[in-house]
């Protein structure tokens, strides 16, 4: 399997959105967040919200998305990683997570990345991707998403 990346573009926002819904992963309004930020990153130049775009075999199969954390000098959030449901399990997301990594270390000086996620079942490939690249679980907000539904930290010094 032979994996690209590139900067987002114009064209993407459809695909990204097929890519957030390529399952029930996500609910409505989770997409919805998620292509605020790809309309923020495609109107300005300046925007905070950075994103890679992996494709697989000539199909764009996952995203990352991620960005400096506000009043921080050095220490960047990690926003949504998705890889399309027909692409999971052949380490696009590993491949994703490198690259964002590579990037934030040819800014100079010590990084952080912070991911934060639900504890939901939908998202337990997630929270397992994130420990087995290294990202420990820091905090854990208690029924911060709704009852019995925690919001879990991970962190990460590069």
């Amino acid at each position: 399997m032979s994996v690209q990346l590139r900067s987002l573009s114009p064209s993407d926002r459809p695909v990204v959105e097929g890519i957030l819904r390529s399952d029930q992963t996500f609910r409505d309004d989770e997409v919805e967040v998620a292509l605020d930020l790809v309309d923020d990153a495609l109107s300005k130049a300046d925007s905070d919200y950075w994103f890679r775009i992996a494709s697989s075999d000539g199909q764009v199969a996952g995203y990352i998305c991620f960005g400096p954390t506000p009043m921080t000098a050095c220490t960047y959030d990690l926003y949504w990683i998705v890889v399309h449901a027909e692409h999971r399990g052949k380490g696009l997301a590993r491949t994703l997570i490198a690259d964002m990594e590579a990037a934030l270390a040819e800014r100079g000086g010590a990084a952080q990345v912070r991911v934060e996620t639900s504890q939901s079942e939908g998202y337990g490939a997630a929270r397992k991707l994130y420990e087995n690249l290294g990202y420990p679980e820091t905090a854990r907000f208690r029924d911060f998403y709704s009852p019995g539904d925690d919001l879990i930290v991970f962190y990460k010094s590069l």
